[in-house]
C-alpha cells in the first residue's frame, strides 16, 4: 500500500488543533475528509506533531496511505480543491516507504513564536501573534534564554496535562530577535513537552518586562515546579516551523 508523505501549512484560529475531538473542526478531520472527498476512500492522517487550539503551522508535516497508487501531484490539487474552504493547504506530496513514519521518524523539530509588543491593541495580526502591551527588552529576554539551552529537567515549562513519560529534553536553540514591535522566537529541539515552548516565551516576556531578572529564568527551572514559572504564552502567536527526518 503506497504511503504519502505530506506538508502543510494551517491557519489554526478556528481549529481545535490537530487531533481529533468529536464533533469538532480539527486539521486532522479536514484533511481525511478531504483525502475521502477525492477517492472515497477512509484514511488515518498521522502529524509529526500534535498543535493545540489555535496554533498556526509553516511546514507541518503528516503521512498516510491508499490503497490504490495515486499519482501525488493529483492528490495534491485535488485535496487542495477540497481543503477550499478551511485555511489549510498542502505545499507538497511524495512517495515515501512504508516505514517512514511523520512522528517516530522525526529527529528535529522547529518552532517559531511571534510577539507583538505595541501600545495599540492588534486588529491584522490579533490571531497570528501574542500581543503585549508593554516594551520588552531583547537583551535582558535573550540572557534569560540562555539558561534553557541544553538537556534538562522541563518540569517548570511542562503542562499539567503533558503525556510524555519524562520532562527531561534536550534544547538545542532559542534565539530571539526584534524588528520595530514583532519579536520572534526561534526555537528549535529533537521533541518538546506539552506547552513548553509557549511557557517558555511566557516566562521570557516576564524578563522582557523587568518583573524578572535573567537569572530568575534559572532559579525556576530548577525549581522543577510548573507554579515557579511564567504565564502560558497565547497560541495564536505560534507556529510549527519545520521537521527534519
Amino acid at each position: 500500500m503506497p504511503r504519502y508523505k505530506i506538508t502543510l501549512e494551517y491557519e489554526g484560529t478556528n481549529y481545535v488543533g490537530w487531533q481529533h475531538q468529536p464533533g469538532l473542526p480539527s486539521i486532522q478531520r479536514a484533511i481525511e475528509e478531504a483525502i475521502f472527498k477525492f477517492c472515497q476512500e477512509q484514511v488515518e492522517v498521522y502529524g509529526s506533531g500534535r498543535t493545540d487550539a489555535g496554533v498556526h503551522a509553516l511546514g507541518q508535516v503528516a503521512h498516510f496511505d491508499l490503497k490504490p497508487p495515486q499519482d501525488p501531484f493529483k492528490i495534491q490539487q485535488a485535496v487542495n480543491f477540497y481543503l477550499t474552504n478551511e485555511t489549510i493547504r498542502l505545499l507538497k506530496i511524495e512517495e515515501v516507504s512504508e516505514d517512514f513514519h511523520a512522528r517516530f521518524s522525526a529527529h528535529r523539530r522547529r518552532y517559531i513564536y511571534r510577539l507583538i509588543s505595541r501600545s495599540a491593541p492588534l486588529a491584522l495580526q490579533r490571531n497570528l501573534a501574542w500581543y503585549v502591551h508593554r516594551p520588552l527588552d531583547l537583551k535582558v529576554m535573550q540572557e534569560g534564554a540562555k539558561h534553557l539551552i541544553g538537556r534538562h529537567d522541563f518540569t517548570t515549562f511542562r503542562a499539567s496535562a503533558c503525556q510524555s513519560k519524562s520532562p527531561l529534553k534536550t534544547l538545542d536553540k532559542l534565539d530571539i530577535t526584534q524588528k520595530g514591535e514583532l519579536c520572534t522566537f526561534f526555537i528549535e529541539a529533537p521533541s518538546f513537552l506539552h506547552h513548553q515552548v509557549r511557557n517558555f516565551v511566557g516566562t521570557l516576556k516576564l524578563v522582557g518586562e523587568g518583573k524578572w531578572q535573567p537569572i530568575d529564568v534559572k532559579t525556576a527551572l530548577e525549581k522543577r515546579d510548573r507554579t515557579a514559572g511564567g504565564p502560558t504564552a497565547d497560541a495564536c502567536g505560534l507556529y510549527f516551523e519545520s521537521v527534519d527526518y
